[in-house]
Parts: C-alpha cells; sequence; structure tokens
C-alpha cells in the first residue's frame, strides 16, 4: 500500500509540474504589458466629464505611481484655470453688453415719437 502512495504521489507531482513548465512550444502565460496609464486624456480636445470617469491610474507597489498621478492632476488642473479665465471673460463681457443695453435708448420707439408712456 505504501508503495502504491508513492507512486501515485510521483505522478501527481510530476503531472502539476509538467503542467507549470508548459511542455509545448507555446508559452502558458502571455506576456505581461507594462503598467502604464492605458487610457491618457485626450490632447486633441478639452477634458470632459466622461474622460475623467473612466480614467484609470496604473497601481504601483506601494499604491498609485505618482509620476501618472502628478501629470494627471496637472493637466486637470490647468484646464479648469483655462476654462475659469474662459468664463470670467464670458460673463464680463455679458456684464458689459447689459450695461450698453440699459444706457441706449428704447430700440422699439419710433423716431419722432416722444416717450409718453
Amino acid at each position: 500500500m505504501f508503495l502504491f502512495l508513492l507512486i501515485a504521489m510521483v505522478v501527481v507531482v510530476a503531472a502539476v509540474t509538467l503542467a507549470v513548465i508548459g511542455g509545448g512550444d507555446q508559452p502558458v502565460l502571455p506576456e505581461a504589458a507594462p503598467d502604464r496609464l492605458v487610457d491618457p486624456l485626450p490632447l486633441t480636445r478639452p477634458v470632459g466629464r466622461a474622460d475623467v470617469e473612466t480614467l484609470r491610474l496604473p497601481l504601483g507597489l506601494r499604491g498609485y505611481r505618482m509620476a501618472e498621478v502628478d501629470d494627471v492632476l496637472g493637466r486637470l488642473g490647468a484646464e479648469l484655470a483655462e476654462r475659469d479665465a474662459r468664463i470670467a471673460e464670458l460673463e464680463a463681457a455679458l456684464a458689459g453688453a447689459q450695461a450698453t443695453a440699459v444706457s441706449s435708448p428704447d430700440l422699439f420707439e419710433k423716431p419722432g415719437e416722444e416717450s409718453g408712456r
């Protein structure tokens, strides 16, 4: 009985070893892709909400890769600053247009009529 268990154990160990090593020409495991930012933020258009929601930062040995996170946060910060400046510019233009409209004469009055409303 001991001899049978010994032979069975040798056969199982040999089968597992061959399965792990992969006795054929094809590799058992495919090459692992490097763990880098796969889907970077678009360079040809402004970053949108969907871009930020689908962004997945790669993990490093002790958390996220600092260089990748710094790049993404720097890009987002620059785009937000650009949008804030554009919004301020448009609000100033709107305030100027409103001030001009209030101080201008009534556009619905016909020339020669008095404004006696």
